[in-house]
């Protein structure tokens, strides 16, 4: 089994600081778990697109990993899951809203002609 298939069988947010190593105070994670594990997966992409995963051996991986989560972890002691906006509906809900469109009806279709 490789590392990859070890974090996939992990279940918890908590889990995953235990299995990586990563020092937590669990107040923080109980509040922001699922935006602490979503920011440390765009982390990892950052790092599939720059094709550091690919060319890393299990210790680079398990350093990769070590360091996103804790990067990820930072982000959300520093500041609040709404502040980092990391899922859409928080991102949708600062986005300007455009002014609503007035329906046009024509004079014919309530007369009927």
């Amino acid at each position: 089994m490789n590392l990859l298939d070890d974090l996939q069988g992990l279940s918890s947010a908590e889990d995953f600081f235990t299995f990586l190593g990563v020092p937590y105070e669990p107040s923080v994670v109980h509040v922001a778990r699922l935006h602490i594990m979503r920011r440390m997966g765009q982390y990892l992409h950052g790092s599939e697109v720059e094709g550091a995963l690919e060319s890393a051996d299990e210790d680079a991986l398990l350093a990769l990993c070590r360091e996103h989560l804790a990067q990820a972890y930072g982000d959300f002691v520093a500041s609040s899951p709404i502040e980092q906006r990391v899922f859409k509906v928080h991102k949708d809900a600062i986005q300007p809203k455009s002014a609503p469109s007035r329906p046009f009806v024509p004079l014919t279709a309530l007369t009927g002609e």
